[in-house]
């Protein structure tokens, strides 16, 4: 079975910092494109950053530009998503999420991504 577990989430103040990370099994995360997504309560389910297959091109929302930054570890076969500078519109359960079958992760919709991991909670408040 593929799977990614989500960790890395947790309490932190404005202005704090957080790696999240993402680590797969069954797959090798070079080889599908992976995304990182959130989703606070009331609100949809959105994309923060996603990182291509491969070549590893990143790929950024207004969300997380210039803020969060995707990197990735194949030897760990883990994706990191490090978050700095977070406000509390930031507070929402982050996912990581693969897609098969693609190798560029923008322009793809959240429901198109085929394996979920269950999410890590990020809180963000003094």
């Amino acid at each position: 079975q593929l799977h990614v577990v989500e960790s890395g989430g947790g309490l932190v103040q404005p202005g704090g910092s957080l790696r999240l990370s993402c680590t797969a099994s069954g797959f090798r995360v070079g080889l599908y494109a992976i995304g990182w997504f959130r989703q606070a309560p009331g609100k949809e389910r959105e994309e923060v950053a996603c990182m291509s297959a491969g070549d590893g091109i990143t790929h950024y929302t207004n969300s997380g530009e210039g803020r969060f930054t995707m990197s990735r570890d194949n030897a760990m076969n883990t994706v990191y998503l490090q978050m700095n500078n977070l406000s509390p519109e930031d507070t929402a359960r982050y996912y990581c999420a693969a897609l098969d079958g693609y190798f560029r992760c923008s322009g793809y919709e959240a429901r198109e991504y085929d394996y979920w991991g269950q999410g890590t909670q990020v809180t963000v408040s003094s």
